[in-house]
């Protein structure tokens, strides 16, 4: 109810957030709801869509998604306490991930807060932190729904990522002005002296590489990326564990993916005369080792929007600004790249053979020709990702999306968000088996929206990722690796998504093609060999 009082509108605080949200374009609410969230939803209104999730890492997963599809932020509306400290694995990912959130949560009445009530948070705005890149208990009530414009705008702003506002249970009746929304810019220019020397650079390389990372996707600047190559005629290889698609691998210029070993990435660049990253840091490392590359005195050049990722760096010159901005200013800074050839096209692997048990690599290669080319691939397989960078090139833009945090529990209810956010296209998603256990809640959200989301369980009987490492790291015998006696198929027509085993190689294209055909949600778990490589050789 909006009133008069003294010349000046005034509302409820539910009210004017409720406006706010509607103007900033975040009418899906992703919510898992406890009793002190119930004033929030109170006369929910006809244009607002809210996604009831079954769990709350569940609800901040499909929300990434949604966020990461869409360019805008979303809006998560959690239980207090012990709600949000169920979601902050997945609060975690969506930091890493860069995924713009607005993440509240119920708080008890402030009344109550003074004698530690149950329920209550006593310290909320710190229970997200660090993973959060603002947060706060509104100090007022009519405070909240400024402070969810301060907490949007902060989300927004590049690099992105979630940010948290407490709120009591009773501030939702109390009366306060309405906050209209404002234009607030997100992008930064690039300083133009920096552009002009590393055009220079660039120029007077011989040898030169690009690694590029998921900014260049998130900030809608792939072309400028790939005029920028081509200006270059240098080979371009995918910065690691990239949580997008980098560059399109079926590009001429592609060269590959580098791995997330120091050894690696050394081998990789030493044979060229400077190295341009781009919207990835320098380096994602995931094992220890000699990083030869930082003491080689070769030109490392750094295009970012993230401040940490290039005060973090080892070595080179970093340049803040976006990458929309800063990909053409330096393209048209460059002469033309007369007398550097470029690269020969990277050889692609032979079709995988089928065999019993299946290989991953032949379930890979075959779910490739099946998908939709308009689909998009939510993946969660870690052990199996050269395998699938092997048999799965992606080419479209806003086509790929994974974790960059590493931790499980992400890709389900991501593909959940990402089917809503673009409807009537269908999304893929590929997921081991002991990362399907995670949010399995998610399936069934994808049921109660009849989404077009298509499951397809890697299922080594095990954490492929664990015995991976237990080689590498000569470790034998080690308890919590193995997973037997799951059943994918029963739990997902227990939420009520149709599935289907397949164990042999000769069913596997009809049990595909027939989830593909599926009007909503269908599951495929599919048995696999569980040999694997180690998970830093090529596949």
């Amino acid at each position: 109810m909006t009133r008069k009082n003294a010349g000046a509108t005034t509302t409820t605080v539910r009210g004017a957030v409720i406006e706010l949200l509607r103007s900033l374009g975040m009418t899906t609410v992703f919510g898992n709801p406890g009793s002190t969230e119930l004033p929030f939803l109170d006369r929910w209104p006809a244009d607002f869509r809210y996604v009831f999730g079954l769990q709350e890492a569940a609800v901040v997963g499909m929300a990434d998604g949604h966020a990461r599809a869409t360019g805008n932020a979303a809006f998560v509306n959690l239980h207090s306490a012990a709600g949000v400290g169920h979601a902050l694995g997945n609060v975690f990912t969506a930091y890493r991930n860069r995924a713009p959130l607005v993440i509240t949560a119920g708080q008890l009445a402030r009344a109550l807060l003074p004698n530690l009530p149950f329920l209550g948070a006593s310290e909320a705005a710190s229970f997200p932190r660090p993973y959060v890149k603002y947060s706060i208990e509104p100090a007022r009530a009519e405070d909240v729904p400024a402070a969810i414009a301060h907490a949007y705008h902060v989300a927004m702003r590049r690099p992105r990522g979630p940010t948290f506002v407490s709120i009591p249970a009773d501030d939702w009746a109390a009366p306060c002005r309405p906050v209209p929304a404002r234009a607030v810019s997100q992008d930064v220019a690039p300083d133009p002296a920096l552009i002009a020397d590393a055009a220079r650079a660039v120029a007077a390389a011989k040898r030169p590489v690009l690694v590029v990372g998921p900014e260049v996707d998130e900030e809608g600047a792939g072309e400028a990326m790939v005029a920028l190559a081509e200006r270059i005629a240098a080979p371009v290889l995918a910065g690691p564990f990239s949580a997008r698609l980098s560059f399109p691998e079926d590009h001429p210029l592609f060269a590959g993916f580098l791995a997330a070993a120091p050894q690696a990435v050394s081998d990789a660049l030493l044979p060229h005369d400077l190295v341009l990253v781009v919207g990835a840091p320098v380096f994602t490392f995931h094992v220890g080792g000699d990083a030869a590359i930082f003491r080689s005195g070769i030109p490392i050049l750094h295009l970012t929007t993230d401040e940490e990722a290039a005060a973090s760096a080892p070595a080179g010159t970093s340049i803040l600004g976006s990458l929309r901005l800063a990909l053409p200013a330096l393209a048209a800074a460059l002469p033309e790249a007369a007398g550097r050839t470029p690269p020969p096209p990277r050889p692609r692997p032979a079709p995988p053979s089928p065999a019993h048990p299946i290989p991953a690599a032949y379930l890979l290669h075959r779910l490739h020709a099946a998908l939709p080319e308009d689909a998009t691939l939510v993946e969660e397989a870690p052990s199996h990702r050269p395998a699938i960078q092997a048999q799965m090139p992606m080419r479209r833009w806003g086509s790929f999306l994974t974790m960059a945090s590493g931790g499980l529990g992400y890709a389900l209810p991501a593909a959940v968000g990402v089917a809503l956010a673009r409807p009537g296209r269908r999304v893929l998603c590929l997921i081991g088996d002991g990362s399907m256990m995670y949010s399995p809640q998610a399936l069934w959200t994808a049921v109660q929206h009849r989404l077009p989301l298509t499951v397809v369980v890697i299922n080594n009987a095990g954490y492929g990722a664990l015995r991976s490492f237990s080689r590498v790291l000569q470790v034998r015998d080690a308890p919590g690796i193995d997973l037997p006696g799951l059943d994918f198929v029963s739990l997902a027509r227990g939420m009520g998504c149709p599935g289907v085993r397949v164990t042999r190689a000769e069913e596997l294209d009809a049990a595909l093609a027939e989830a593909f055909r599926a009007e909503g949600p269908a599951l495929v778990d599919v048995v696999v060999d569980p040999a694997i490589p180690t998970l830093y050789e090529r596949a």
